[in-house]
């Protein structure tokens, strides 16, 4: 079993990869209305990654014996003034999330719960790879105009994204 302050913890955060899950969903939807279906894709498969962290954390509650608890997810910001103020949201969500982890590996560490801090290490890797991710793109789109064929081209590079569970453990 775990401490209690630690199961907690790993509860909040599945219900906080559930929250960007459906933030990103949110997103995807804003992109389909603009008619960018490469950047719809894009935050789809990303609320799908999303799924499968929550999930991750999931499984590990309850392989430890722990009880997992689904809380209301509040809803997410559905408009923006631009394409990229949704990225730039998006990498501030992927933000708070890093330290919500960086916490729980904390607190993991310090009740010497080493199965949880394998978890989070794996956690702070992938965190690493999401803000990188949402810099890059805003990096690009910060310098194209919505209406540029540039911004055509990577609306139709992020169509190819895809998900992969095998590439994520």
């Amino acid at each position: 079993m775990l401490p209690d302050d630690l199961t907690r913890a790993l509860n909040k955060q599945v219900n906080f990869e559930l929250y960007a899950a459906h933030s990103y969903t949110a997103i995807a939807a804003y992109f389909a209305n603009l008619g960018f279906k490469g950047f719809k894709n894009f935050f789809l498969v990303q609320a799908e990654e999303e799924r499968f962290h929550a999930m991750k954390i999931y499984n590990f509650l309850v392989d430890v014996g722990e009880r997992v608890t689904i809380e209301t997810l509040e809803q997410p910001k559905n408009l923006f003034q631009s394409p990229l103020e949704a990225i730039e949201h998006s990498l501030a969500q992927e933000k708070d999330v890093t330290k919500a982890i960086y916490k729980i590996a904390d607190l993991a560490t310090d009740h010497k719960e080493h199965a949880t801090i394998a978890l989070m290490n794996w956690f702070v890797e992938e965190q690493v790879e999401e803000e990188s991710m949402f810099r890059d793109m805003i990096a690009k789109v910060s310098r194209i105009d919505v209406d540029s064929s540039a911004f055509v081209m990577i609306d139709a590079e992020l169509g190819k994204r895809s998900f992969d569970t095998e590439e994520e453990h």
